[in-house]
This record gives C-alpha cells, sequence and structure tokens, in this order.
C-alpha cells in the first residue's frame, strides 16, 4: 500500500468529496452566504472561523514537509478579518480549496520512508501522527460547520 496516496486521498475526499462520511468541504459550503459564514451563535466560532482554522493548520505543515520549520501557534489560527462581502468570501473559499489540493499533492510526493520519521521535532510526533491527524481534526470542524448549517443560520 502506498500510503502517501492513501493520506493524499483522504485529504482530497474530505475537502472535495466522495469520502466515507458523505459530506465534504465544498458541499457543506455550498449555499451558505458571506453573513452566514461570517454570524456567531453563542459561544460558538463562526463558519469563517472553522474554515480559516482548518486551512491555517494546512499552511503550517508545508513548510515541514518542504524541509522547514514548524511555526504555529494556535491562537493565531483562529484571528482573522470578517468577511466584507461575497467577494471576500468566494476568495476564503478557493484559497482553503487551493491549499487542501497543494497539501495533498505534497503528502503524495513524499517518500514512503518518511511517515515514521519525527514532524519537524520529536516532541510533535511522527509525519503520519500529524498528517492524519490533519485529517481528524478538519473532520471534527467539517462536522461543526454542518451542525452550524442545519441551525439556518
Amino acid at each position: 500500500m502506498d500510503l502517501s496516496k492513501q493520506i493524499a486521498k483522504q485529504i482530497r475526499s474530505l475537502y472535495f468529496g466522495k469520502n466515507w462520511t458523505a459530506v465534504s468541504f465544498k458541499e457543506a459550503l455550498e449555499g451558505v452566504s458571506w453573513e452566514e459564514a461570517n454570524k456567531k451563535i453563542g459561544d460558538c466560532n463562526s463558519i469563517l472561523t472553522l474554515v480559516h482554522h482548518t486551512t491555517y493548520y494546512m499552511k503550517v505543515q508545508l513548510p515541514v514537509m518542504n524541509g522547514g520549520a514548524l511555526v504555529a501557534s494556535d491562537k493565531e489560527s483562529f484571528i482573522h478579518e470578517p468577511l466584507k462581502n461575497e467577494d471576500d468570501w468566494i476568495a476564503v473559499k478557493k484559497e482553503m480549496f487551493d491549499i487542501a489540493e497543494t497539501f495533498a499533492a505534497k503528502i503524495e510526493s513524499l517518500p514512503e520512508d518518511i511517515f515514521d520519521k519525527p514532524f519537524a521535532d520529536e516532541k510533535y510526533g511522527s509525519y503520519f501522527r500529524n498528517l492524519y491527524g490533519t485529517i481528524e481534526h478538519s473532520h471534527y470542524h467539517l462536522g461543526q460547520i454542518v451542525l452550524l448549517g442545519k441551525i439556518k443560520l
């Protein structure tokens, strides 16, 4: 089994469709307006915040897969500008989908012997732990997005 291709396939199906859970970011965000994406309900994060947050983690992992350091902050992953209009929302979604494809393509190109090696530093665990953890983390937040959409923002 080619683990790099399997993980890349999981990323693509999570963002673009045809995964085991039968929901993807693309499907969940269809029909969500920029006003709805901005809206917070109670203590819940907005859909925009969840999109930004999941995109952030792919963005900070890409340099590691290119031999760089892991420079990330959970606090920063929740900081973003509010959307001002539909064009802003279209741009945010385009960036997320572009990064998801870049992320999947980079994973697909990784050598098979890298998955048990440290991800940037031993304290972060292995490549497998981090990359598969990104899938689990993103599915968790995708579920939140789906629930927010069902509340009929």
